[in-house]
């Protein structure tokens, strides 16, 4: 069986903008990862990473969980 391993993982949970970009931007820079998975609280983070990542042709799947949770799937 040939199972995916599951995403690195930015926990940006009741982190305030523009904290969920700049930790994502991090995460970009420094691991190798071809796919992360944030996980955001702040409704904000829609717009900005949303933006950030077709600015930068990144591919970005949202994911709203609840009315306070927001997973980013982000393939670059």
């Amino acid at each position: 069986m040939n199972e995916q391993p599951l995403p690195p993982v930015i926990d940006a949970m009741g982190k305030p903008c523009p904290m969920p970009l700049l930790m994502l931007k991090r995460a970009l820079k420094n691991e190798q990862h071809q796919i992360l998975l944030l996980k955001s609280s702040d409704p904000h983070s829609q717009q900005d990473v949303l933006r950030y990542c077709q600015i930068h042709q990144i591919k970005c799947e949202l994911l709203k969980i609840s009315e306070t949770e927001y997973h980013y799937l982000i393939e670059s």
